[in-house]
């Protein structure tokens, strides 16, 4: 195939703007030579301490003045950040040249229109290449186009059909797109910018029936302009569909502004072919690379001898970390099959979630629980703050899926910590699943007491232990005579005991609780002013709310 192959990197500065540039970001200064790999994509919070990976693209959605800019370009030059996005057009460009130059940040615009959201995730795609396990050296190549490489593709089309070229899903949603989509209509231009085929468009082309006929045939397809407004000018498209067997996969367009010669509809019916195998590449590829990432988190989390190498093809080694625990109770449903789906789901959607704002996390479902290995410098506590915000933002975004919780380990200094930290999630998914539920996200230093409470019933149990001899002739007293005695001494002990604050507690007059706690110290043989004797008192009282005793007892 003799196609255009970019000269720069799939991961670089460079390969950024040839795929997106005069489309979606413009470069007002700046060497695209001088970064040859870009670390990551990440959002700016003014409001947030944030520390980006080495070389990363930053998108400044609330950048807007001269001054914000420069300020924010001095800010990052200092982390070694590659590139700064602000929303184009922008004030007084050309005075931002010399400070771009004294960082050596590049500056990039985004031009009106366009969705922070949608380019955020078309350069994680483009920049998401080889990223676990995969060196340099290891890609492979199919049509001279590196497998998988979607953009490279549609740029190697357009140079053969002299047009500007999308590749879409059965969905109409834009898996990839050449370059000189500046040249086509407003159409096209609308359907980068959202990278989905406006509804109304689509509606017009199935009124047409042009679906049916490119998904029943094997040839290219012309289709006659449309237009979603009076007075707008569109260019004929022709489409050919890319398939795998019998599976359609998608659909390959070309926007064109005359008809393609017979020499050029061939070569498109046939890359249509190409695309075929590098879709199927990119999907097995997702799955393989969703395998290998579960795999590698699962040896992280062991904290064993593998753990230091699982964390450095993570990207995540020589830096303190913590785990975060997602999990589901199967409380809301009995069908299996939809809460593994549902648990699938919200472990992508954390994934995601975590790719805007801790954007180096690794997320992957083990078993019945989504485990993510968090980025955790500075202080220890602060680290844990934020990730508890972390969930909360989480769950809120997602509706507040009931019967999800969240909980955070310990900070991890070294790889072998690790599994420390993600006991300690687990210790914080087990008492939030066994609590009274409005508590949906905590962190093991929230949760220290009641973890431990929880983990010495179980210990009881395996002892075969009893409820101590006060407490149970209180609970076989109340059994017999249908008394309080064992809620008087809660609520006094509670109340350490003032009288007129625990009277209240249970609804009952002053002198009356005073008569009900001389009848508890009778019963029970308790010395309520022994100190030793309260805490034995109250221990036992707080395991019996855990479930120690047996069923009645709590």
């Amino acid at each position: 195939m003799i196609a255009h192959m970019s000269t720069y990197p799939a991961r670089s500065l460079g390969r950024v703007l040839e795929d997106f540039g005069r489309t979606l970001l413009d470069l007002l200064h700046g060497d695209v030579d001088a970064v040859p790999e870009i670390g990551g994509v990440a959002i700016h919070d003014p409001y947030d301490e944030q520390v980006f990976p080495a070389h990363a693209i930053v998108l400044a959605v609330s950048a807007r003045s001269r001054a914000d800019i420069e300020q924010l370009l001095r800010q990052l030059g200092a982390q070694s950040v590659a590139a700064l996005v602000v929303r184009g057009p922008v004030a007084e460009a050309e005075q931002l040249g010399l400070v771009a130059a004294e960082t050596g940040v590049a500056l990039l615009a985004l031009t009106r229109g366009a969705s922070w959201a949608q380019l955020a995730a078309m350069l994680r795609t483009l920049l998401s290449e080889g990223d676990v396990g995969e060196a340099e050296g290891d890609r492979q190549t199919l049509g001279g186009v590196p497998s998988g490489d979607l953009f490279a593709l549609a740029n190697a089309v357009s140079t053969l059909l002299d047009a500007p070229i999308t590749i879409e899903d059965r969905r109409q949603r834009i898996l990839a797109f050449s370059g000189r989509q500046d040249e086509a209509d407003a159409s096209r231009v609308a359907t980068i910018l959202a990278r989905q085929v406006p509804e109304g468009y689509v509606r017009i082309l199935e009124g047409r029936g042009v679906f049916k006929e490119l998904y029943r045939s094997a040839d290219p397809v012309h289709i006659a302009p449309a237009t979603l407004s009076e007075g707008e000018t569109a260019l004929p498209r022709v489409a050919v569909a890319v398939r795998a067997g019998d599976e359609i996969l998608g659909s390959m367009w070309a926007a064109v502004a005359r008809p393609l010669t017979p020499e050029r509809e061939a070569a498109f019916k046939e890359t249509a072919k190409l695309v075929a195998l590098h879709m199927l590449r990119v999907r097995a590829g997702t799955d393989a690379e969703n395998r290998l990432r579960a795999d590698l988190v699962a040896t992280a989390l062991e904290g064993g001898a593998g753990a230091a190498d699982a964390l450095r093809r993570l990207d995540l080694a020589d830096e303190p970390a913590l785990v975060v625990a997602l999990g589901v109770t199967g409380a809301t449903t009995a069908d299996h099959a939809l809460l593994t789906a549902e648990r699938q789901q919200l472990t992508s959607a954390l994934a995601v979630h975590l790719t805007a704002v801790q954007p180096r996390s690794a997320v992957a479902l083990l078993g019945d629980v989504a485990y993510a290995i968090v980025p955790a410098a500075g202080d220890p506590a602060a680290a844990r703050e934020r990730a508890v915000q972390l969930g909360t933002d989480f769950l809120h975004r997602t509706g507040g899926r009931q019967g999800a919780v969240v909980g955070v380990g310990s900070v991890a200094p070294e790889p072998t910590a690790l599994a420390r930290s993600r006991a300690n999630a687990d210790r914080v998914l087990r008492v939030l699943f066994a609590g009274p539920g409005e508590r949906r996200v905590a962190s093991i230093a929230d949760v220290h007491v009641d973890a431990l409470l929880l983990e010495m019933r179980d210990l009881a149990r395996a002892h075969g232990d009893e409820l101590s001899a006060p407490i149970a002739r209180l609970v076989a007293y109340d059994a017999k005579h249908n008394a309080q005695l064992v809620a008087t001494l809660r609520a006094w002990l509670d109340a350490f005991g003032d009288v007129i604050e625990a009277s209240a507690s249970v609804f009952v007059h002053p002198n009356t609780f005073r008569y009900r706690i001389r009848r508890v110290a009778e019963v029970s043989r308790l010395d309520l002013d022994d100190p030793a004797q309260r805490f034995s008192a109250m221990l036992q009282l707080r395991l019996m709310d855990t479930g120690v005793g047996g069923p009645g007892q709590r």
